[in-house]
């Protein structure tokens, strides 16, 4: 499998009116070597990797939503946060927010703040100190912060990052085997166009498979 470049995709939007009449595998998208299980039971998983520090993924994050919004009935949306070191504490605050019941509310606050103040959020205390101006609890917060279940989903992203070689964000993983990137598919659009299809293609492999005895 080739390794994407490492960081945020700079090329996200290259092409982007650019609609193909057919996707190609190993052009527009990529089959994993070696699938990971997927959390979605009987719908199909749609991961997102991302990186609160990654100006792409945060440009990306409108789209993505009115996507969900109409994305096929048999898939399910989840996120992941990208774990490269410079990445890890972002990742850890996500997982805290997660913790505290207040992802919803504040994770687009935190992207935008990120991303208008570069660099201003990359410690422990500072990101305290957004987490409070959004309503939350100080002391609660470093609770979670510093926990044992978010070190715990901290590894396991770390594990799933590494197992599924990404290297770069933003990437979407279709089932937990299909890789595509914005840049890979042609564009934004092109790529949420791609999902729909590999949704559907999961589907249809699911359907294949031999039931156990």
């Amino acid at each position: 499998m080739k390794r994407f470049l490492g960081g945020c995709l700079m090329t996200l939007f290259l092409l982007p009116g650019l609609a193909h009449a057919g996707f190609e595998e190993g052009r527009h998208y990529m089959v994993l070597p070696f699938p990971a299980p997927v959390e979605t039971g009987d719908n199909i998983e749609v991961r997102e990797f991302f990186w609160y520090g990654c100006p792409h993924c945060y440009v990306l994050e409108p789209a993505l939503a009115s996507w969900q919004k109409k994305m096929p009935a048999n898939a399910q949306f989840v996120r992941t946060p990208g774990t490269a070191p410079r990445w890890m504490t972002h990742a850890q605050a996500y997982y805290a927010f997660e913790a505290l019941g207040v992802l919803e509310k504040v994770h687009m606050a935190f992207f935008k703040a990120v991303q208008e103040q570069p660099g201003a959020f990359n410690d422990e205390k500072a990101i305290t100190g957004f987490a409070a101006s959004q309503g939350v609890d100080r002391k609660k917060f470093g609770e979670a912060f510093n926990s044992f279940g978010v070190r715990l989903k901290l590894e396991k992203a770390k594990q799933l990052n590494q197992d599924l070689n990404i290297n770069s964000v933003p990437a979407m993983v279709v089932d937990g085997k299909y890789l595509t990137t914005a840049a890979m598919a042609g564009g934004e659009g092109a790529m949420l166009k791609l999902l729909d299809d590999l949704i559907g293609k999961a589907a249809k492999e699911r359907k294949k498979k031999p039931v156990k005895k």
